[in-house]
C-alpha cells in the first residue's frame, strides 16, 4: 500500500488484501485523509472518519443521524426493504424515540440480570470444552466462541433450544450477505424468516410469560406505555444479533492474539486479576467491531477540514480510532499492562447515547471464556505454525473477526 487512493481503493472494495491487515490501511488514512470520501459497493456517497478524536465527536454528534428511515433511498439500496421490519429498534434511531426505547429495554436488561448469568456461562464454558478434542486439532470458533454467546443470550431471551440453531444460521446469513442480487434475495428470505420466528415467540411469551427477557421486554412500561408490536420484534433482534455475532468475534479474535503474543498470555496467567484489564486491551487493539453502524449527515458538517454534506452516509472506522497514535502510546503493540485510563478510552463499545448496551455480558463472557479455556489447557497452541491468520471477508467492514482458529487444546495428549 503505497498511495493514498490505493488505501481509499481498498477499504472501499474491502479487498482481500484489506480484511487480512485493515490496520496499516488506516494507518495511512489517518496521516493522509482522515475524513475520506470513498464510493463502496452499495453506491452511495460515504465518508470514511479515521482518527480518535473525530470518531469520538461523531459517535455523539446528533447532526450524524441513526435514523435510517430518515435516509431511506439509501437504506434501501443497501440493504433492501426486507430490512426495515428489523430495524425499529433503539439501534436506529434519535432521541427523543432512542431515549424511550433504550429506557424501556434498560428496565429489563439490567446489571443485576447480567451478572446473575455468571453461575451459567462458567457452566455453558465449562460443558462446550468438555465437548472438544483435547489432543486433536479442530476449529475454535464453531466449537466453542459461537456456541458460548449464542447459547447465552438465547437464554437470556428465552429462546427455545430447538430454535437456536436455525436463529444462528439466519443471523449469519443476514450479517455476511453481499450486494449482487443472489446474495440480497438470501439476505431477504432470512429476515423474513427472522421476523416471522420472534413473532411467533413473543406471541408465545405473552400467552405464557417466563423469567426471560423477552417476558421482560413485553411487560416494560414507563409513562408512554410500552414496545410497540414492532419494536419487540426487532428489539428481540438486535439483542440476539448483536448479543452474540460480536462477542463470538471477540473471543477468538483475544484467543488468537494471546497465542500470538505468549508474554501477553504469560503475564494473564501469573496474575488473573488481570483479565478485565487485559479484555479492555484486547477490545482496544482488534476488537470485533470494525466501523461503527451507518449514520447519515441531517445538515452539512465539518471534520478534520473535510466537508460532509447533508445526505451522505457516515462510517466511523472504530479499530482506526483505537490505534490512533494521537491518543495511545505504542498503539500497534497488544499490552495487557497498558494503564488503565489508556484502556478505558477505547471506543471499542462505542460512545455517547448509541453506547453498545450489550458490553457488560460480552466483556463477563470473554472474561469467563479466556480464563477458564487458559486455566484448563495451559499448553493450548495453535493447530498449525503460526503465520498468516485467515481473516472473515465481508461486503463492508462491520465486522473484524477471524474465518477459522484451528488449535490443539492439550499437545501433550
Amino acid at each position: 500500500m503505497t498511495t493514498t487512493q490505493d488505501a481509499v481503493t481498498a477499504a472501499e472494495r474491502c479487498t482481500p488484501e484489506f480484511r487480512r491487515d485493515p490496520h496499516s490501511v488506516y494507518a495511512l488514512l489517518r496521516d493522509t485523509a482522515p475524513v475520506c470520501p470513498m464510493r463502496p459497493p452499495h453506491g452511495n456517497e460515504t465518508y470514511l472518519i479515521t482518527r480518535y478524536e473525530d470518531a469520538r465527536a461523531a459517535l455523539s454528534d446528533p447532526r450524524l443521524s441513526k435514523d435510517m428511515y430518515g435516509a431511506m433511498d439509501a437504506y434501501r439500496r443497501i440493504f433492501g426493504d426486507s430490512s426495515v421490519a428489523l430495524d425499529d429498534n433503539m439501534l436506529n434511531s434519535d432521541a427523543p424515540k432512542h431515549t424511550r426505547l433504550r429506557r424501556l429495554v434498560n428496565s429489563a436488561f439490567t446489571p443485576r440480570r447480567v451478572e446473575a448469568l455468571r453461575p451459567k456461562i462458567q457452566e455453558i464454558v465449562g460443558s462446550l470444552l468438555d465437548d472438544c478434542p483435547a489432543s486433536k486439532p479442530f476449529d475454535l470458533l464453531p466449537a466453542f466462541a459461537f456456541p458460548l454467546p449464542i447459547i447465552v443470550i438465547c437464554d437470556l431471551l428465552g429462546v427455545p433450544p430447538q430454535e437456536r440453531s436455525r436463529m444462528q444460521n439466519l443471523s449469519s446469513t443476514v450479517a455476511q450477505s453481499g450486494f449482487d442480487e443472489e446474495a440480497k434475495r438470501a439476505q431477504q428470505q432470512a429476515e423474513e424468516d427472522l421476523h416471522a420466528c420472534f413473532t411467533e415467540l413473543i406471541a408465545a411469551k405473552r400467552s405464557r410469560p417466563g423469567d426471560d427477557l423477552l417476558s421482560a421486554l413485553i411487560a416494560a412500561r414507563d409513562d408512554d406505555g410500552g414496545l410497540t408490536e414492532s419494536e419487540l420484534v426487532s428489539t428481540a433482534f438486535l439483542l440476539m444479533f448483536a448479543g452474540h455475532k460480536t462477542t463470538a468475534y471477540l473471543i477468538g479474535n483475544s484467543v488468537h492474539h494471546l497465542l500470538s503474543h505468549p508474554d501477553q498470555l504469560r503475564a494473564v496467567r501469573e496474575n488473573p486479576d488481570l483479565i478485565r484489564a487485559a479484555v479492555e486491551e484486547l477490545v482496544r487493539y482488534d476488537g470485533s467491531v470494525e466501523t461503527a453502524t451507518f449514520r447519515y449527515a441531517t445538515e452539512d458538517v465539518e471534520y478534520g477540514e473535510t466537508r460532509i454534506p447533508k445526505g451522505a452516509l457516515v462510517q466511523i472506522a472504530i479499530s482506526s480510532a483505537n490505534r490512533d497514535p494521537l491518543k495511545f502510546d505504542d498503539p500497534d503493540r497488544l499490552d495487557v499492562l497498558r494503564p488503565g485510563n489508556a484502556q478505558d478510552a477505547h471506543l471499542g463499545f462505542g460512545h455517547g447515547s448509541h453506547y453498545c448496551l450489550g458490553a457488560p455480558l460480552a466483556r463477563l463472557e470473554t472474561q469467563l471464556a479466556l480464563t477458564i479455556l487458559f486455566d484448563r489447557f495451559p499448553g493450548v497452541r495453535p493447530a498449525e505454525p503460526l503465520g498468516e491468520a485467515r481473516w472473515l471477508e465481508v461486503p463492508f467492514p462491520a465486522f473484524r473477526g477471524l474465518a477459522e482458529l484451528p488449535v490443539v487444546l492439550d499437545p501433550s495428549g
